[in-house]
């Protein structure tokens, strides 16, 4: 373009970056044209070379042009080339916010740095490397400013000041929160983030006449920042002033939330401004932040000493409309956490749909951020060109680019406010969803409730039953055993009764076979108790006109021998006939002795009873 020749991008082709550079690039029309001298890759510095759609990185050392393309011999040394130099570490990017405000609207002051390296080389060289430059710490810190401020009142702003002052993992937090958050952006731009280092974060309290009162150190980096005093939080406000403060974020919220009931479908009647949209998002984020709390809260208490006060006390006052009769704790509270999560659910519908948005507005602006920043580069080198007709065109050009660039900032700007008032109809939207959510859910615990109380009366019902069969059984049972003992004792008495009677009704009622055995028995019986005179008196009767005298003495010495010898067994067998006399009703064993009533075995044998 007939501009001078300027300052040389490399000094002594040794390819560097600046001490405040990330990377430099150029082009060249032949790559043998870099070795007019020889080519220096130092040991900080990583070097690439673009031709076609392939980037090869270049091995630190020295090459001559010979040996260069004997290592590197896919390369064309007649063909165009890209050369791209930037530093083997991460480049550190300090960042410095002044004025982000916590969920009690108060103010903090946060210092970081960003550490950026180049990733992704081809992602790198399409959307940079358009024109031969530098970028550095300033270019970089413009295009960052936006998405890291927006990330940061995220995090702020979801938060109160107690939180962050009793929170001892903090700055590891805010670092996560920010290096997650900046590398979906950069990965499209081939950049990556290595890491974030937070310097400091904390709050000056300033009285009437704007003069410091004190500082509350939230986060702060010892080996950057000597600490001389920690001022402890109710030392810096007393009680009345956190309870104003405690005011102003409640009346935050419900302003937040009437402003999105009250939006029309108009985008000219949208009462939230682009400027409000990230507080706005920022008291979103506490909202959720809180609901959390007392979904994770196991009681009201519990809820209340993580700091959820402000919300439980409307979501209460709200189930106090709906169910001012309530005294069940426990129901209450379970209703209480099932409206918390019906409420924490549409604001993360909301919430999310935001941050979809918010994404992709901050790509579009990462874009026109990165363009603007080209066309004032080429601006800058058009404005050198000696030709003035050439110099004329080529601004004429650049400015009908930046008119281009500058309409296109406004049409982010409308895509940006419609999208904000497409979220408000989705707020919308989602609130409605909300209250038919909870009555689906109250609806269910009603039906819920009614199979319960139905399974209830089921189960009392036949736990009833079962205690009347109980019962019942029981009174059977009863009057089986009363019928045992009184037929058994029927029993006893028909045996003592028995024994009572005379011989002759004994042989009378006997059975045939026992009638036999009871008549010798009584026989027997009968000729014991005679003397000598009355059985010779026997014989002489009993031997008329069939036996001899010799043969009746016979028979009377014989009988009075075995009277003699066995009175003893023959009272044994009184006591056995007796109990044969008996055997009608008592039981007997497999042996035949009796047994009593209710044995299952023999106490004589073992053996068992008689079937």
């Amino acid at each position: 373009m007939s501009a001078p020749r300027g300052a040389p991008v490399l000094v002594d082709n040794r390819w560097v970056a600046g001490p405040d550079e990330l990377a430099v690039f150029f082009g060249v029309r032949a790559l043998s044209g870099v070795f007019v001298k020889t080519l220096r890759v130092p040991a900080t510095s990583r070097a690439y070379i673009l031709q076609g759609d392939k980037a090869t990185e270049v091995p630190q050392g020295e090459y001559e042009i010979e040996g260069f393309f004997t290592r590197l011999n896919h390369l064309l040394r007649d063909q165009h080339a890209e050369i791209l130099v930037t530093r083997t570490g991460a480049l550190p990017v300090a960042f410095t916010f002044d004025d982000v405000l916590t969920s009690e609207q108060l103010a903090v002051t946060a210092r970081f740095t960003v550490s950026l390296r180049i990733e992704n080389v081809p992602a790198f060289a399409r959307h940079f490397m358009t024109e031969p430059g530098t970028i550095g710490v300033a270019e970089l810190r413009e295009l960052l400013t936006p998405p890291v401020r927006q990330l940061l009142e995220e995090f702020v702003g979801a938060r109160s000041i107690r939180d962050m002052a009793g929170n001892a993992g903090l700055r590891e937090q805010l670092d996560a929160r920010l290096q997650g958050g900046l590398a979906l952006l950069l990965a499209e731009y081939g950049l990556a983030v290595v890491k974030v280092d937070t310097v400091e974060l904390r709050h000056d309290k300033y009285d009437a006449n704007r003069a410091r009162v004190g500082s509350l150190w939230l986060a702060v980096d010892e080996r950057h920042v000597q600490v001389e005093h920690r001022k402890h939080l109710d030392e810096l406000y007393d009680a009345e002033e956190w309870q104003r403060l405690r005011r102003a974020e409640a009346a935050a919220r419900v302003r937040q939330r009437e402003a999105e009931l009250r939006q029309d479908d108009a985008i000219a009647r949208a009462e939230q401004s682009l400027r409000g949209a990230d507080r706005a998002h920022a008291v979103r984020a506490r909202q959720i932040e809180l609901y959390a709390r007392i979904l994770d809260a196991q009681s009201r208490k519990q809820a209340l000493e993580r700091g959820a006060g402000d919300v439980l006390a409307e979501l209460e006052h709200e189930l106090a409309k709906k169910s001012a009769g309530r005294r069940d704790e426990a129901l209450a509270w379970q209703h209480l956490r099932a409206l918390a999560q019906v409420r924490m659910r549409s604001e993360l519908e909301v919430a999310q749909q935001d941050a979809r948005q918010a994404q992709a507005i901050a790509r579009q602006r990462f874009s026109q951020t990165l363009l603007q920043q080209q066309i004032r580069h080429k601006l800058e080198q058009a404005a050198l060109i000696e030709d003035g007709a050439r110099k004329q065109a080529e601004l004429v050009r650049l400015r009908r680019m930046e008119a281009d660039a500058a309409r296109r900032g406004r049409e982010i700007d409308e895509q940006e406010h419609v999208a904000r008032h497409q979220l408000l109809v989705l707020a919308n939207t989602a609130r409605r969803r909300e209250a038919e959510r909870l009555q689906e859910w109250e609806d269910a615990q009603a039906v819920l409730a009614i199979e319960t109380a139905r399974s209830t009366a089921q189960q009392d019902k036949l736990r009833r039953t079962i205690e009347l069969e109980a019962m019942q059984a029981r009174a059977q049972q009863g009057v089986t055993l009363e019928g045992e003992e009184r037929r058994h004792a029927l029993r006893l008495s028909e045996l003592d009764a028995f024994a009572a009677m005379d011989d002759s009704a004994k042989l009378a009622l006997a059975a045939v076979p026992n009638a036999t055995l009871l008549n010798d028995f009584m026989k027997t019986r009968v000729h014991a108790t005679m003397d000598a005179d009355q059985l010779a008196s026997l014989a002489a009767v009993a031997g008329a006109g069939k036996l001899t005298l010799e043969d009746a003495l016979e028979l009377v010495a014989r009988e009075q021998a075995r009277r003699d010898g066995g009175v003893d067994k023959d009272r044994r067998h009184q006591v056995e006939l007796l109990t044969v006399a008996a055997g009608v009703a008592a039981p007997r064993c497999s042996h035949g002795h009796a047994m009593r009533e209710g044995e299952r075995f023999c106490s004589a044998c073992g053996a068992p009873l008689q079937s």
